[in-house]
């Protein structure tokens, strides 16, 4: 990226981070920013979490001249609408697709994994029949986005059912094959796993890296980490030799079972089979070490990350803070923190979990200073992260800053739930605010276009 273009990006972010829905518009228009493909499928991802700002500044960008929206620019934009259930704008930015022929399989795959995990079934399998409207025709591809939707979501039965119903219209193939595997895995139903798994090699699907990756998975989440480690052993190295994932599956397995030392071999293992760990190998080994309570082993493998060339993920890190929280260890947590934000940009958990964190402890000062960093950093509060927050001031008694903050959230095109809002509308009534509870829901109603989301 171009230092024009990463300066354009970072205005743009400030100017959405500081405005409200409503005014994003002028704000932009005012700014002078030209933007480039490049820029917005930039600020739409930094800004995924926040689906009708996102939406407001994809609509503003549709209309500068010299510009026009790219196909991950639109599919970014579905995905933030569906994250906060805007089903009819999503449905809206799709049929603007349709009209420039920009729809193709992956659109609808976005759309069917996010009813899917809304637990909108029906809806998820109505995406899927209507393609044909929209000109694209379901192939394969489609079809296995399906069933890994309903699958993802744990409606493995119903993928199964629609698998079994329109089979023939589409020949499996072994992704096919492997998503199902992997749905009956976390059902779990491991005698169903091993069904579609011999299904698979007598239909003449010659099960891949991936399929044993899962096969592993399946195992080793049905507890038999010895007979996952039997196919492991058993892999043909020429043809197909076992994966970072693979080790890294048995790794995380051997660590939830308290088998530490199984674990640190285990890892030794796959190095000396000349297989380089990558970052989630050496996230399984972390969490290993957090579960066994070996704190000194976690730093040591940090610092072995670092020798080798491994930078650590926001994942890492999320490992090492939810362990030492859940043994109270507060003021290390706060210390890996401050060593994270040096290595690597902390993700919705991490701010989540640090902002629970100084809540719990009472030390709000704390809680609002990671919170003044995150608005630092340009990084857009999650719907989770406001309500810890929220919940925390409401349990101090600062109904005044918790109210600011629900504003904000509001602003910021996030609806609130109805435990945090009737939690505020509790004390707002207490305190004789109704002139504020009658704002604030306002805003609410403007926001969902639902006068009767009310409690």
């Amino acid at each position: 990226m171009s230092s024009e273009t990463s300066d354009t990006t970072k205005t743009i972010c400030k100017i959405m981070m500081s405005s409200s829905v409503v005014t994003l518009d002028t704000a932009l228009d005012q700014s002078g920013v030209r933007v480039s493909e490049q820029i917005v499928e930039d600020v739409l991802k930094k800004f995924e979490n926040a689906g009708m700002v996102a939406y407001r500044f994809f609509e503003w960008a549709e209309k500068q001249r010299h510009y026009n929206h790219s196909v991950k620019a639109f599919h970014t934009v579905i995905d933030s609408l569906a994250k906060i259930r805007q089903y009819q704008l999503m449905w809206d930015v799709v049929k603007v697709m349709k009209s420039k022929r920009m729809v193709n399989v992956e659109t609808f795959c976005i759309i069917m994994r996010k009813y899917a995990r809304a637990q909108k079934v029906e809806e998820a399998v109505y995406t899927f029949n209507i393609m044909d409207k929209y000109d694209v025709p379901p192939n394969l591809a489609a079809f296995n986005g399906l069933l890994s939707a309903l699958c993802k979501s744990k409606n493995v039965r119903k993928a199964q059912e629609i698998f079994d119903s329109i089979k023939d219209r589409f020949v499996p193939n072994s992704k096919t094959y492997s998503i199902l595997l992997e749905g009956w895995g976390k059902d779990p139903n491991l005698p169903k796993a091993r069904e579609i798994f011999r299904e698979m090699v007598s239909n003449g699907c010659r099960p891949d890296i991936v399929t044993y990756g899962i096969m592993v998975d399946v195992l080793c989440k049905a507890g038999r980490v010895d007979e996952a480690l039997g196919i492991v052993n058993e892999m043909d190295s020429t043809v197909c030799k076992p994966t970072p994932f693979i080790y890294s599956v048995l790794v995380h397995t051997y660590g939830i079972e308290n088998r530490i030392e199984d674990a640190v071999s285990t890892f030794l293992e796959m190095e000396n089979n000349g297989i380089e760990p990558d970052v989630a190998v050496y996230n399984a080994l972390i969490g290993a070490f957090c579960k066994a309570n070996r704190l000194k082993n976690v730093y040591r493998v940090l610092n072995e990350m670092d020798c080798k060339g491994v930078t650590p993920n926001s994942r890492t890190f999320n490992i090492i803070l939810s362990s030492l929280i859940g043994r109270g260890e507060t003021d290390e947590a706060y210390r890996v923190f401050l060593r994270m934000i040096k290595v690597c940009e902390p993700d919705a958990d991490t701010y989540t979990m640090m902002i629970k964190m100084f809540c719990e402890r009472d030390e709000l000062k704390k809680a609002l200073k990671v919170w003044k960093y995150m608005k630092l950093k340009r990084f857009m509060p999650s719907m989770h992260t406001f309500q810890v927050l929220i919940n925390g001031l409401c349990e101090k008694g600062d109904v005044t800053q918790a109210c600011v903050l629900l504003e904000e959230m509001i602003e910021k095109g996030i609806r609130p739930s109805g435990v945090t809002f009737g939690r505020l509308r509790q004390l707002l009534i207490k305190e004789g605010r109704e002139d504020v509870l009658k704002f604030l829901q306002k805003k609410i109603n403007v926001l969902v276009n639902d006068p009767l989301w009310e409690w």
